[in-house]
């Protein structure tokens, strides 16, 4: 896969896990949790604009924190959805 299409599966990856959180299925996130961290680490060996480096890092850093503090509330859903809305925009760059 190139670039842009793993960083738009992490982004569909974070879309459902936002969605799982609210739902309380956390089973369903450990999952997918541990498939967007493995497109995310054939994206860290993938050649990237760039531009994208900034957005790349910043997400690395937010995810370990993400995946390590799991709580099935708004506010983690939020921070994920957000994340999915950042990388779906930010594709474009890679």
């Amino acid at each position: 896969m190139n670039a842009k299409d793993l960083t738009l599966n992490i982004a569909v990856n974070l879309g459902r896990l936002s969605r799982w959180a609210i739902e309380g299925k956390e089973a369903r996130i450990n999952q997918f949790l541990i498939e967007t961290e493995e497109y995310l680490n054939q994206l860290e060996n993938t050649s990237k604009n760039p531009r994208f480096d900034p957005t790349f890092k910043a997400f690395k850093n937010k995810f370990d924190h993400l995946k390590n503090n799991i709580k099935l509330d708004k506010f983690w859903a939020e921070d994920v959805l957000t994340w999915a809305n950042i990388l779906t925009h930010r594709a474009k760059l890679v």
